[in-house]
């Protein structure tokens, strides 16, 4: 959507307060022995003692109300009796509506014990995330985006799924901009524009590149099976720049 209004722009914060709660809470509660079923449960609670409806839910009969994506796992995780293990690389993605208003954020969690290297890949992560945020304002090349992304992951020696993308988002879960390329698609001519309400959501690799179908009809696996990150905020593209919409308040 582009927001006319500050009303609007009032509805977006609020969603993406409360989906940046759960993300948080959920990313602090997880620990070894717990089921992703019940970290689920966590997020459902933050969601509903919002009044909030979980988007995959609502919108797709997922069968849960986050995506909660273990290790090989890239996205689309349903949650269930997988117990989580010390040492383990979680993915949290939580979407959610409020007051008919859309809003979308994740985050990669180690549960336990960190291994180095994988601290650093969610380090780099999150800079990923952010060399591609930086690049929003008005007019901006929406190719710019996905060649700063690419430039970061090459630089330090990484990959990008690339079949799986950021987008618009705003009265539905996923709308107009479709399709925003988080790597480098000399293809891409569109531009954004003041108002656009958006995601940006890398997904950084230790060596994969696509993004695989399980067998469930959901869950999302690396095609190498190499650690994989992601990180994604909601935002409104403004006239010089930016506005988060999903951090924590």
């Amino acid at each position: 959507m582009t927001i006319s209004s500050e009303t609007e722009l009032e509805h977006l914060r609020r969603i993406g307060r409360i989906c940046a709660r759960a993300r948080d809470v959920m990313g602090a509660a997880a620990v070894a022995g717990m089921t992703t079923a019940e970290l689920d449960a966590i997020g459902r609670k933050v969601l509903e003692d919002a009044g909030a409806v979980s988007a995959p839910e609502s919108e797709y009969d997922f069968p849960g109300a986050t995506c909660i994506s273990v290790n090989e796992e890239v996205a689309h995780g349903i949650p269930g009796d997988r117990v989580l293990a010390d040492g383990d690389l979680v993915n949290i993605d939580v979407s959610a509506s409020l007051d008919g208003y859309f809003s979308d954020t994740g985050a990669s969690f180690i549960v336990g014990t960190p291994r180095p290297e994988i601290v650093k890949l969610c380090d780099d992560g999150k800079k990923a995330m952010w060399a591609g945020i930086k690049v929003v304002r008005d007019k901006a090349l929406i190719r710019e985006i996905g060649l700063r992304i690419e430039n970061f992951a090459r630089k330090g020696g990484y990959s990008l799924i690339k079949n799986l993308a950021s987008h618009g988002i705003g009265k539905s879960l996923h709308e107009a901009p479709e399709t925003i390329p988080t790597w480098d698609d000399p293809r891409e001519r569109r531009s954004l524009k003041k108002g656009q309400v958006i995601t940006i959501e890398p997904f950084l690799s230790r060596g994969s590149n696509w993004a695989l179908d399980g067998d469930d009809g959901w869950t999302l696996y690396a095609d190498t099976g190499a650690p994989t990150v992601q990180y994604e905020h909601t935002l409104v593209v403004t006239q010089n720049g930016y506005e988060i919409m999903t951090l924590a308040g």
